[in-house]
């Protein structure tokens, strides 16, 4: 009986010990499911933002996270990310993902959010030193790709790296936009000298805009050979002015970042490359990184997502065709 009663005890003691490891583990699902990690984008009607916001929503999904899409209406609506971010502080999150509008206008926000919940960056740069990580494509190098990509389209035109050249930038002080310049304009001073820049001008954010100032650019200047459009607006509005006065023969474009409409536009010859980053990448693995960084794991200060350079040529390579149709639903 002595036996008998010590390997029931057992047993009872072991079905209790399984229920108490039960018990525990419940939590940790139950928590897992409590966590929110807000991603807040420059403009939500974007398509380069709705990819992001895709591939951070494939995350939530993965990791058992909540994540709020969150973003103003607008890349110029500085003051309505100032306030979406706010906003989201006081829900007092797990941590925040954010891509700046702006360099300057959202160092200090961002510094002041940080105080309270760590912040991981994405895309674009602001004036802050807050950041516990930030995931974002090498602009500077970005714009040397598009540099390269221009020089060899209008030699590939004409036979020779030469003639009148113009950058266009959506918006002043965006600190990717600034960088793609910087990079751009270097790497044609170095290494394209052959290639004139005769113009340097910034937009208002808005694809007519593009549109207005391609047209007009065309009309002053009938040696033109060659335009870098820095973001996928402009891209759009530089590549309609083109297609509408079939100038594709005799200016090449190179963009930056895609849709549906500006690979129509490289389909049709309207624009000769477009430069292409993976968003999808940024917002999947800025909830990622985001989550460690909540759970005090270690994660590296800066991570480059990586660019290419799509032509005609290469766009049904399987690699670059993944990053033309990404997967947004």
């Amino acid at each position: 009986m002595t036996i008998v009663k010590s390997l029931l005890s057992r047993r009872a003691f072991t079905a209790l010990a399984g229920a108490a490891v039960i018990a525990t583990a419940m939590p940790v699902t139950s928590f897992a499911a409590d966590v929110t990690i807000p991603i807040i984008v420059k403009d939500t009607t974007s398509f380069y933002w709705q990819i992001v916001l895709a591939g951070a929503r494939k995350a939530g999904k993965d990791l058992g996270v909540n994540v709020p899409e969150l973003g103003a209406q607008a890349e110029s609506d500085i003051n309505g990310q100032i306030s979406i971010l706010e906003n989201a502080v006081a829900g007092k999150p797990a941590a925040i993902v954010i891509s700046p509008t702006e360099f300057k206008a959202l160092g200090k926000p961002i510094d002041e959010a940080a105080k309270s919940v760590p912040i991981i960056g994405i895309d674009s740069g602001a004036d802050s030193k807050a950041f516990k990580s930030f995931l974002t494509t090498d602009n500077v190098q970005g714009g040397r790709i598009a540099a390269d990509g221009l020089a060899a389209a209008i030699k590939e035109m004409t036979g020779k790296e030469e003639g009148d050249i113009v950058i266009l930038t959506n918006l002043p002080g965006v600190g990717s936009l600034e960088q793609r310049r910087e990079g751009f304009l270097d790497q044609i001073k170095t290494k394209h000298p052959g290639l004139k820049v005769i113009a340097d001008k910034y937009g208002d954010g808005q694809a007519t805009t593009g549109l207005n100032m391609m047209t007009d650019l065309i009309t002053a200047n009938p040696k033109l050979v060659g335009v870098f459009a820095s973001n996928l607006i402009l891209a759009q509005g530089v590549g309609q002015a083109i297609a509408e006065n079939k100038l594709g023969d005799k200016i090449k474009v190179i963009g930056f970042d895609s849709d549906d409409k500006t690979v129509g536009f490289l389909k049709d010859g309207a624009i000769a490359g477009l430069v292409v980053q993976d968003p999808y990448r940024m917002g999947y693995d800025g909830i990622k990184t985001a989550l460690a960084v909540s759970k005090g794991e270690k994660v590296p200060e800066n991570v480059d997502t990586g660019a290419n350079l799509v032509t005609k040529a290469n766009m049904a390579d399987p690699k670059i065709d993944a990053l033309l149709n990404p997967k947004i639903k």
